[in-house]
């Protein structure tokens, strides 16, 4: 096959495939799955949570304390009169926590004395807890430096000179990029990327089983190579809605322009083929197909560093972690888009997710011939000896 015979042979089969995808334009499923997944996240944060408190002291302290809690955007106070009411209300789910003001939480302050604020909150509700529980800090610290800051000037100690003594170093925070734990709350965007790479996957086998069953038998490489990259320009399309429009209308931060997402996408979309073609080859029927992709898709966002950090796993699931392509994707597309990471610091992940495409799809062709000669079955199923008579 001459070079023009091989390149007239793929453009064909690359119009084909991408016609054949706009006709039936199953891929906008994924835009509505998108829309619905996605409502839980338009608010970006917790507001409003409603908070009993229990007022036990009735002293200028206490009363100051709940008027700072209720001052906040993410907790609304309720009084309660009755502590065991508000923990009915706590167990029937009408309210995220309850707040105690002890009996001489005021005296208690003034005398230097140890103060315990009993809080008691919903378990089920981790990110609801862990929101009160700082603002619950923050408003006790705020009223003990008050406090603090009269008692000094009492003793004869100037405003400036309170503020060095009680704030001797002042902190100034900074937007750096942290590879760490902080990817644990990155949801959104690791939620976006396994929905892009399942549909990829998924329409990938589907171009890889509808290839090899033409009556034609097995396809040449530039028919192979049409089909699969007839897929890129629909689903860099659809990184486009996923990590720049929808985060937009939904007002998430954003420092990536559309260059550097498409930049950032296209080596994970061909690490995602490769990995399409390697299933593809393994299975070779439909059904299992679409069952082993229902039951791994899970897993895969668990292990992928998109809810639990990659340095508190086992060193073995890290190890199957850093063979996922959503992995290096998450940790490239979140750094740069919402982490403000430099785009020449991902390029190691970038080489990374084109180096398993390279594997996966070697392995997935070298699987497919292996098949196909009939040696793979050779070496599964040999033979056994007959028995002397």
């Amino acid at each position: 096959m001459t070079l023009r015979q091989w390149l007239t042979t793929y453009w064909k089969t690359f119009v084909k495939v991408l016609t054949g995808m706009l006709d039936k334009p199953m891929w906008m499923m994924l835009l509505i799955s998108l829309c619905v997944m996605s409502t839980v996240y338009a608010n970006r944060t917790v507001w409003d949570l409603p908070v009993a408190v229990v007022d036990q002291d009735h002293s200028s302290a206490s009363r100051m304390l709940i008027r700072q809690l209720d001052a906040t955007s993410k907790i609304k106070m309720n009084s309660y009169d009755s502590v065991d009411q508000a923990e009915k209300d706590l167990a029937w789910r009408k309210l995220f926590a309850v707040i105690i003001m002890p009996v001489d939480l005021e005296k208690k302050i003034l005398a230097g004395s140890d103060v315990v604020i009993p809080v008691y909150g919903d378990a089920t509700n981790r990110l609801a807890n862990g929101q009160i529980q700082q603002d619950v800090v923050a408003a006790y610290q705020s009223i003990l430096t008050q406090y603090n800051t009269e008692l000094l000037m009492r003793n004869g100690f100037n405003s400036k000179q309170a503020n060095v003594l009680l704030t001797p170093i002042v902190g100034q925070t900074l937007d750096l990029f942290n590879p760490g734990i902080s990817f644990a709350a990155i949801i959104f965007p690791g939620l976006l990327v396994m929905l892009l790479q399942h549909s990829l996957l998924i329409a990938s086998v589907r171009v890889n089983i509808t290839l090899n069953s033409a009556p034609d038998g097995k396809p040449a490489i530039p028919v192979f190579l049409g089909g699969l990259t007839a897929l890129i320009p629909i689903w860099l399309f659809l990184s486009i809605v996923l990590f720049v429009l929808w985060p937009w209308i939904l007002g998430y931060r954003q420092t990536a322009t559309i260059p550097e997402i498409i930049m950032l996408t296209f080596p994970f979309l061909l690490a995602v083929l490769g990995l399409g073609k390697l299933v593809t080859e393994c299975l070779r029927s439909v059904e299992m197909i679409y069952l082993t992709l229902s039951f791994i898709t899970m897993p895969v966002f668990y292990i992928s560093g998109t809810i639990w950090p990659l340095q508190a796993m086992p060193t073995w699931v890290r190890g199957v972690s850093s063979m996922l392509p959503s992995t290096w994707a998450t940790k490239a597309i979140a750094g740069v888009n919402q982490m403000g990471l430099p785009f020449k610091e991902v390029g190691g992940d970038m080489l990374m997710l084109l180096l398993l495409g390279a594997i996966y799809t070697i392995l997935g062709i070298g699987l497919g011939i292996l098949r196909d000669s009939g040696r793979l079955r050779g070496l599964l199923h040999r033979k056994k000896p007959l028995k002397n008579d």
